[in-house]
């Protein structure tokens, strides 16, 4: 028997055989019914790719949209020609060099007052989102994110728009999965589908973007997710061609030949852009810590910290923005190691200040800029180390480029991709990978944390990169808490309480006071054993575990260590730590059944396994 086939106003001008076949397919079933897309997006792998492909779209256009918005500020503000860049602009106007970022912290200061009255909650960036949240991201958010990184950019503060670039990116994505109503996992891998397009199209640079959503936003890399995060990085960076033509960050025609020898010094370059790095993160933890004691309004400090780029600014305007036309300048020329080194130590300065005083943005592009620097300076001074080498300075700017983005980024196969891509020459990447891998390798050991990383580490958050942990937090013990408790008074005697509590009746009793506050647990058995006499004391001397309990608010994964540490099979949970009234009794072996059950979930979601 033939189905009918809906008609939908859409499609009356649509052929009947091409809407049969279309039927057929199912295809048509998919746009005129959204449940069945919604449907097909949940159940299928093919579901998720189609929806990376759409958010990497939307990513191309997202960065070639804040790149236009980011050039008109700097021509109306700073009145450059059209196609040229702030950092590297012939001539600007002194009194507008000063004035500027001044304007624009003014400006961030005011949005700041607006949204302090509106909104109590800190904003979430794509990192945290997929860590705490299961990938769930405030488009709202991600706006008003998006409009602060262009002001902050537009006005000249030292900040790149990467920030930006992820961050609505990454909002669009997450809108989509929770309209979509995807699972836990697949909203995770949208949301890195989101920055993987973002950085491939802000760089031409597909396998740059896909290994930053593996290392940084998702956390792992999996089958289930290899192919929708590269589906959106390829057409993100093709949508973004399609407008802005493609331009490579160093201009390296001629790299020279990689010998054996090469490779001690760019571990030694490695080692030098770790130390950059942690001096980096150190310095804009320093600015914000001295904006927080300062006792400053919060709305004041973009505005102080203008005045500092402002001047900084007026020595050395290449400082100014994100510095892509300063580091094809710089890189271009044959400078000398002072004027190298003055310029590294500025925009050092200015990157610092920009994010401490509040400015936003992030570092991604800076750290770009400063590790190229800092390889120039290496490749100038150092050439004595090696003397058969016939490497120029830009391959060295490429390794220090790559090795300070992942000391202050993170990602060391990220930014060795990058290198692959800009050069195209696997001897170089394969001279990159060595030297970013002991640049990460001194980072984690002597700092521990990426820049994002040590943001959080500064906010209180334990959270160490993009894994899922935010599931571990939900798993809380008032969840996981039997509230049916039995329970007696300090004052019983042991006889009384023999009598009350048989053997067979109750594993165990919580004992508290006359007001109902927490004393300890004695154990039924025990009670009952005939080495146990009864004494004036009661069950007083049988109560155990009195300075060992949990609290409602706890995790699993807090409760198994407070388990480990009472030596205990089982805990009473307490209202607080001041009332101590006792709500519930949580065993440790349903903690650590149900704690091993969503891990192998959580597993299951990233292998790609029903």
């Amino acid at each position: 028997m033939l189905k009918k086939i809906p008609d939908p106003d859409w499609g009356r001008n649509v052929p009947s055989t091409l809407k049969a076949a279309l039927w057929r397919t199912g295809l048509l079933r998919l746009l005129i019914a959204p449940g069945r897309f919604r449907a097909f997006a949940r159940q299928s792998e093919l579901g998720i790719v189609l929806l990376g492909a759409i958010v990497g779209v939307l990513a191309g256009l997202v960065v070639v949209a804040m790149s236009a918005i980011a050039r008109l500020l700097h021509q109306a503000i700073f009145r450059i020609e059209v196609g040229e860049r702030l950092s590297s602009a012939a001539s600007l106007d002194t009194t507008t060099i000063l004035i500027a970022p001044i304007v624009g912290g003014i400006v961030l200061g005011l949005i700041h007052l607006v949204l302090a009255y509106r909104r109590k909650r800190p904003m979430v960036d794509p990192i945290e989102a997929n860590a705490l949240h299961g990938g769930r991201l405030s488009l709202t958010d991600s706006i008003i994110v998006c409009v602060q990184n262009l002001i902050s950019n537009g006005f000249g503060a030292s900040v790149g728009l990467e920030a930006g670039y992820t961050q609505l990116s990454s909002g669009f994505a997450s809108k989509i999965g929770v309209a979509m109503k995807l699972r836990r996992g697949d909203l995770r891998i949208l949301v890195g589908c989101g920055a993987a397009g973002a950085i491939a199209a802000a760089f031409n640079a597909p396998l740059t973007g896909a290994f930053y959503a593996f290392e940084l936003i998702i956390g792992s890399y999996s089958i289930a997710s290899l192919t929708p995060v590269i589906a959106a990085s390829l057409l993100a960076s093709s949508v973004a061609r399609l407008f802005v033509p493609s331009s490579f960050l160093i201009n390296a025609a001629s790299f020279g030949t990689v010998i054996p020898t090469d490779y001690m010094p760019a571990l030694l370059l490695g080692l030098l852009c770790a130390g950059g790095g942690i001096l980096l993160m150190t310095g804009v933890s320093m600015v914000e810590e001295v904006s927080r004691k300062s006792s400053l309004p919060q709305a004041i400090r973009p505005a102080l910290g203008g005045i500092a780029i402002g001047l900084l600014a007026l020595v050395s305007p290449q400082i100014l923005s994100g510095g892509h036309g300063a580091l094809h300048l710089n890189l271009d020329q044959d400078l000398t190691i002072p004027a190298l080194g003055f310029l590294l130590l500025m925009k050092s300065l200015a990157s610092a200040v920009s994010i401490g005083s509040g400015f936003r943005g992030g570092l991604f592009f800076a750290s770009l800029f400063l590790g190229a620097l800092l390889g120039k300076i290496f490749a100038l001074t150092g050439m004595w180390l090696v003397p058969g080498s016939v490497l120029t300075p830009a391959v060295y700017a490429i390794i220090g480029m790559s090795c300070l983005a992942a000391s202050v980024i993170g990602g060391p196969l990220t930014m060795t991709f990058l290198a692959l891509e800009v050069t195209g020459d696997f001897s170089i990447t394969a001279l990159t990978l060595a030297a970013v891998i002991t640049a990460s390798l001194t980072v984690r050991n002597l700092f521990g944390y990426s820049f994002a990383t040590w943001r959080f580490h500064l906010r209180g958050e334990s959270i160490r990169s993009a894994h899922d942990v935010g599931w571990i937090r939900n798993l809380t013990v008032d969840k996981l808490m039997r509230p049916d408790v039995k329970t007696a008074t300090a004052g019983v005697s042991l006889a009384k309480f023999r009598e009350s509590f048989p053997l067979g009746s109750t594993q165990r009793v919580i004992i508290v006071d006359d007001d109902g506050k927490y004393v300890g647990i004695v154990l039924v058995p025990e009670a009952h054993s005939s080495l146990v006499v009864d004494t004036d004391g009661g069950i007083l001397d049988l109560i155990r575990f009195r300075n060992s309990f949990l609290l409602p608010t706890m995790n699993a994964k807090q409760a198994t260590r407070i388990f480990e540490h009472a030596e205990s099979e089982a805990l009473a949970v307490l209202s607080n730590k001041i009332e101590q009234q006792v709500i519930g009794l949580l065993t440790e072996s349903y903690t650590l059944r149900r704690y091993s059950e969503e891990l192998d979930k959580r597993r299951r979601e990233v292998s790609g396994e029903t």
